[in-house]
């Protein structure tokens, strides 16, 4: 029997025929880096720059030639922990790989091989170290990347939430990082990053280690054109009928924000039988299921704001997309404080990437919770 697959995926790897588009970003991203360089990619959270990133990795040009490992360091809190996640990754992506590059890795990483443990299935030494066995994670990052300038193969490192580096309460980790990628002659970074002001000042600063250190390329939304046909088109393969005017209602909606439109699309295809049309009504049933199985959530984010940030946080909710900030009539429509406070206000909630600033124009970064305090506080849009 065939499992009958919801083309609207939201969570783990995406087969070509499920991928929407990104035929640009995919191109520049594989030119890159076939051509030697490195690459930052800069996007809101959950814009799908892990999936364009896996889906790279699976193309020939980049599956046949290289070594693709791939971190997600947005928990991680120190460089003993960035250390550890890197070279767990690399050891489990090459243990079924490559028994040669295994060996490699424990002849390298002398630092932490004593500690390895063993697999029976494969006969192999196992990576199960706990975190606290890298007693020098500058040490062991070091050997870390002199493995991969051993490789037999080019290796591609992709890092993402990568401005949480600078959060680190290690000195110097920006330059040290610098250092040792820049000694690299066998491998090439992608440093993705969703605080978009931090990635900016990180690669755009010239007083920052990674000044001008790699291409830049920013994922911005999937046009209309092309994202509406593919949802109807979809729908209509597998004999469900939707209308194109709901579906840029959505989009409209969420301003182009993939994760959020895959996920009103995967609850509203699951419930749309096959042979009958999704409604607005199914639509907006699947958008409110979405806000309430994510009220608690929201709940403990406010909880951990002081008031002046709410305050500011709420006004651009209502917003949308808020300009001008410190003018008096902007503080006066939202019964702020003074400019002063909202500019104060304004330098933290960036700083939490609660908002995102694009060409002074403020909105809340994530698209779901602007909805739900806009529900919260009586002013939720409608489809």
């Amino acid at each position: 029997m065939t499992t009958r697959i919801n083309p609207f995926i939201v969570t783990g790897k995406i087969i070509p025929e499920y991928f929407c588009d990104r035929v640009q970003e995919s191109a520049r991203l594989i030119k890159s880096i076939t051509n030697g360089n490195n690459l930052v990619i800069i996007s809101p959270r959950r814009m799908g720059k892990t999936g364009l990133i896996q889906f790279c990795y699976d193309k020939p040009e980049i599956s046949k030639d290289y070594y693709t490992f791939f971190i997600d360091i947005l928990h991680t809190s120190s460089l003993r922990e960035f250390t550890y996640l890197l070279g767990k990754e690399i050891y489990e992506t090459l243990l079924p790989r490559s028994r040669k590059m295994v060996n490699l890795f424990i002849q390298t990483l002398k630092s932490i091989n004593g500690k390895l443990g063993f697999d029976p299935i494969f006969n192999l030494p196992s990576f199960n170290i706990e975190l606290g066995d890298i007693e020098r994670p500058e040490y062991t990052l070091e050997e870390i990347f002199q493995y991969l300038d051993r490789a037999d193969k080019r290796c591609i490192v992709a890092i993402d939430e990568f401005q949480q580096i600078a959060k680190y309460p290690e000195k110097n980790i920006e330059a040290l990082l610098r250092t040792h990628i820049q000694k690299q002659a066998n491998g090439n970074f992608i440093f993705a990053g969703s605080e978009r002001h931090m990635m900016q000042e990180m690669f755009s600063s010239a007083a920052r280690p990674f000044y001008h250190s790699a291409d830049m390329l920013e994922l911005r939304p999937i046009a209309p054109e092309i994202y509406i046909p593919f949802v109807v088109g979809h729908f209509r393969k597998r004999q469900r009928l939707i209308d194109e005017a709901n579906v840029e209602k959505v989009y409209r909606l969420f301003k182009g924000h993939t994760y959020y439109i895959q996920k009103t699309f995967n609850e509203a295809f699951a419930d749309t039988p096959e042979g009958a049309e999704c409604t607005l009504d199914t639509i907006r049933a699947a958008i409110d299921e979405m806000i309430a199985s994510n009220d608690t959530i929201f709940r403990e984010i406010l909880s951990n704001i002081p008031e002046k940030q709410k305050a500011l946080l709420y006004a651009i909710a209502r917003e949308g997309e808020a300009t001008r900030m410190t003018s008096s009539e902007f503080v006066k429509r939202h019964s702020l404080t003074s400019a002063s406070s909202v500019q104060s206000a304004m330098k933290k909630l960036l700083e939490k990437d609660l908002i995102t600033e694009i060409n002074k124009v403020f909105s809340v970064t994530d698209k779901l919770f602007a909805m739900w305090i806009n529900k919260i506080y009586g002013n939720s849009p409608t489809i």
